[in-house]
């Protein structure tokens, strides 16, 4: 594995602490509450425009495989354990897509229904809604950017608080059933991987950066066995995370009783922690596990596609079908990645991304909506458009992009993956198509169900201005990664390529169910 290239200065030390130390500060300092929507946008824009320095300013596209920005401090040197940071390719742009979300959220965080429910304690609940928020985006800039197995698995734990309160403390009438239930399954899948941390720990090469993953990458010794035990107490935890069928059931509940925002950072960004970590850890600690487990992996991934899709053309809740998309969408991610096939794990990569803007999108659209109808069933809508146009050309526009409408964001990493994924398994992949076919039914039928129809008898607001900017940012990077995708591939392509052909040898096209009828 290549060297990390050392930072000229700690960018991302200082990425993490200033979202931090200001949540702190606005936690503390009672005079800024008032002023608390503003005092985020400022400190989330000035992340966006530090990370944006930094990457232009010391990220090298053409090494985009090898860690860069590195910084490594001790932590707890008796055992190895170190506050190791930097990115690769992969980790830039899942920052990237961290830092450009948060001002959004924040910006219109006063369009949740769910956010002002006494006005005269606005000032306080906004306050404490938008100081979680930062902290949260220090955790999120800190997971994608640790190098240290341990320091991952205490972000991966810690990443749960911020998002427990922003549920608990402002969702909806049964927020703190969906934060319990999501803290309940996301501490289930932590336990499970601590154990392979330690596991790991134990068998890799130890010594005074025992925990380092460029250390433990291809060392960790044992049995066939044993490796797999290892593998899976990851590859759980990840899934839990992703969601994947069947531990995915924590999803939906949590984003029907969660702010619009806090659903849009939730699925938009933190999920992707989890097939994030099945590159990043999974893959290369446990390669021969990885090889081994993948052809089960891909059945579930499908599994995932065509549940997600089925469960979310049956939600009538906005909300919940949003999040049965993304179980759906997450199942062409974990297919991509376990193929073998760089064109399709490069899809994969991409995909996070898409997925990510125009999921976040459609939670916040869907929460402007709300707002204005009080209600996020289907049934209690139709003939909005006539109403409310610019919702909903938004609404429209991000459900293209979720179903792979050429020329937005989804059609790329889609076609990546299905186009690598055939080169692996025609029948698998011919399967998989079905979820494509799914996406246009569960975007489509609602779309025609709440905005078109006969003008109800109502009188409310188009999108405001702090809404149409928003999603016009949002739309505009749906369009440039539909038809300007290059950029984000060249990054992740060299990442891709390394991680791919860890899966290669022994994917579909060599494992016992291909040898059956499954090619």
């Amino acid at each position: 594995m290549d060297t990390p290239q050392t930072a000229a200065f700690p960018w991302l030390t200082v990425l993490i602490l200033v979202p931090l130390v200001a949540a702190i500060i606005l936690a503390a300092v009672k005079p800024l509450h008032r002023q608390a929507k503003t005092y985020g946008v400022v400190v989330s824009v000035l992340v966006l425009a530090g990370a944006i320095i930094a990457f232009v300013s010391e990220f090298d596209t053409a090494t985009a495989g090898t860690v860069q920005l590195a910084e490594t401090y001790s932590w707890i040197p008796s055992i190895g354990v170190s506050l190791a940071w930097g990115v690769n390719g992969m980790g830039a742009v899942m920052i990237g897509l961290a830092v450009v979300l948060v001002p959004l959220v924040i910006l219109t965080a006063d369009s949740d229904r769910f956010l002002r429910p006494h006005e005269e304690q606005s000032g306080r609940r906004d306050a404490g809604y938008v100081a979680w928020v930062l902290a949260l985006e220090a955790v999120m800039i800190a997971i994608f950017a640790a190098q240290d197995v341990f320091l991952f698995y205490v972000l991966f734990e810690a990443m749960l608080i911020p998002v427990y309160f922003l549920i608990g403390s402002y969702g909806g009438p049964k927020r703190k059933a969906a934060a319990l239930k999501f803290l309940l399954y996301s501490l289930a899948g932590g336990l499970v991987m601590l154990v392979g941390v330690v596991a790991a720990y134990v068998s890799g090469p130890g010594g005074p950066e025992g925990f380092l993953i460029a250390n433990l990458a291809g060392s960790v010794d044992g049995s066939q066995t044993a490796q797999m035990l290892m593998f899976l107490s990851f590859f759980i935890a990840f899934a839990v995370k992703a969601p994947m069928f069947p531990v995915h059931t924590w999803l939906p509940d949590a984003t029907e009783e969660a702010p619009a925002g806090t659903s849009a950072l939730l699925v938009g960004v933190l999920d992707k922690v989890g097939t994030y970590g099945m590159i990043a850890l999974c893959l290369p600690l446990f390669p021969g596990a990885a090889q081994d487990a993948a052809p089960v992996i891909m059945i579930l991934a499908l599994i995932s596609i065509i549940w997600g899709g089925f469960m979310a053309i049956a939600s009538k809740d906005l909300m919940r079908l949003i999040a049965f998309t993304s179980v759906s969408h997450f199942g062409f991610m974990v297919m991509g990645i376990f193929s073998g096939s760089e064109t399709a794990m490069t899809g994969a990569i991409l995909y996070m991304v898409a997925h990510g803007v125009g999921t976040a999108a459609l939670f916040l659209i869907v929460g402007y909506l709300a707002k204005r109808g009080g209600s996020q069933m289907v049934t209690d809508y139709g003939g909005w458009q006539r109403v409310t146009p610019l919702l909903a050309g938004g609404f429209l526009i991000a459900g293209l992009a979720t179903l792979s409408l050429p020329g937005l964001s989804g059609f790329v990493p889609e076609f990546m993956v299905l186009a690598g994924t055939f080169e692996v398994s025609k029948l698998i992949a011919g399967i998989s198509v079905i979820g494509v076919i799914l996406a246009a039914l569960y975007i489509l039928l609602p779309y025609q169900r709440v905005f078109t129809g006969p003008r109800p008898a109502i009188e409310v607001k188009d999108l405001g201005v702090s809404e149409k900017t928003v999603t016009g940012v949002l739309v505009a990077l749906m369009l440039a990664l539909g038809f300007v995708p290059g950029p984000i591939i060249e990054i992740v392509e060299p990442v891709a390529e390394q991680s791919a052909v860890i899966v290669a040898d022994n994917a579909f096209a060599t494992s016992a169910l291909t040898e059956g009828n499954l090619k």
